[in-house]
C-alpha cells in the first residue's frame, strides 16, 4: 500500500524517506530532504534547500521553504533546516534563509506551530516552542525553549525570545525578552515572570527563588542593565544553570530590553 498519494509531485533529486507520507496533490521541490516517519498533508509545498526530520506532522496547505520575503535576496543558495517531531498546522510559512544571516533557517525539534504562523528567514526557533495562530516572526529573531508566543503576536527582525517566557496574545514584541519573562502589550513590556509554567517543568524551590531575585534586580530596582548584571553575579550562584541562562542572555543583548 502507497504512502505517497498518486496525485502528489515529488520532483526528480528530492530524498524522501519510504515510511514518509504524503497527502493529495502536494508538492514536494528537487532539493527536499525528508526523514523517517514524517507526514505531509494535501496541498503542502516544500521546496527550497529544505531538510526536514523525523516523524514531523505537516498538515495540509503548509508553505515551507519558501524564498524570503526580503528585498535583498536574490536568489542565492540557502538552506532550512527542521528538526523532529514538529508539528505544522494549516496555512503555516517558514521560509529559507538569506546570505545576510548566515543563509540558513532554522527549526529544532518538538515544536507546535498553528495555523497561520509564520517563521522569517534567518529565524532560530529551538525546542518545544509554541507560536499559537497567527504568530509571526520577522527576519533573525531567536526563539529560545520553551517560549509560548500567544495568539496574533508578532516580533520585530533581529530581536530575542529567552526560555520559558511566555507572551500573551497580540503582543508586540520589539525588543529583547529575558527568560522566565511574561510580556504584554504594544509595544510589550515584561509585566511578571511565567511561574505556571516554570512550576509546571518542575524548577525547584531554590531556582524558582533565583528567578525571582534576578527579576527584581532587573526589572523592580530602577538599575542600569550593567550594574543589574554585576548585582546578579555578585549576589547568586552563578554555576546555578537558570542564573548562567540569564546571566548570558542579559549580556548578549544588543535590542534592549521589553521592560
Amino acid at each position: 500500500m502507497t504512502m505517497i498519494h498518486p496525485t502528489a509531485i515529488i520532483a526528480p533529486g528530492a530524498q524522501v524517506d519510504p515510511t514518509v507520507s504524503i497527502g493529495p496533490y502536494a508538492v514536494i521541490g528537487e532539493h527536499v530532504r525528508i526523514g523517517a516517519g514524517t507526514s505531509v498533508g494535501p496541498h503542502a509545498v516544500i521546496e527550497g534547500r529544505t531538510e526536514i526530520g523525523r516523524e514531523n506532522r505537516i498538515f495540509q496547505f503548509t508553505s515551507i521553504g519558501a524564498i524570503p520575503q526580503d528585498l535583498k535576496y536574490h536568489g542565492e543558495e540557502s538552506t532550512l533546516k527542521i528538526g523532529d517531531r514538529n508539528k505544522i498546522r494549516e496555512f503555516v510559512t517558514i521560509h529559507l534563509g538569506t546570505e545576510d544571516g548566515g543563509g540558513v533557517t532554522t527549526v529544532g525539534s518538538d515544536n507546535l506551530f498553528m495555523a497561520y504562523a509564520h517563521v522569517a528567514h534567518d529565524c532560530i526557533v529551538k525546542n518545544h516552542v509554541v507560536m499559537a495562530n497567527c504568530a509571526t516572526l520577522a527576519g533573525h529573531v531567536e526563539i529560545d525553549d520553551f517560549a509560548i508566543l500567544g495568539g496574533l503576536s508578532a516580533v520585530h527582525q533581529f530581536t530575542r525570545i529567552g526560555c520559558h517566557v511566555m507572551a500573551s496574545g497580540g503582543s508586540m514584541i520589539a525588543q529583547d525578552v529575558a527568560p522566565y519573562s511574561l510580556v504584554q502589550g504594544d509595544r510589550a513590556k515584561t509585566v511578571g515572570l511565567n511561574l505556571p509554567g516554570l512550576k509546571r517543568r518542575g524548577f525547584s524551590s531554590q531556582a524558582l527563588a533565583n528567578i525571582k531575585q534576578m527579576y527584581k534586580l532587573v526589572f523592580r530596582s530602577n538599575l542600569k542593565l550593567e550594574e543589574a548584571v554585576a548585582k546578579i553575579a555578585e549576589e547568586l550562584d552563578t554555576t546555578a544553570e537558570e542564573v548562567a541562562t540569564y546571566l548570558n542572555f542579559l549580556k548578549r543583548s544588543e535590542r534592549g530590553l521589553a521592560r
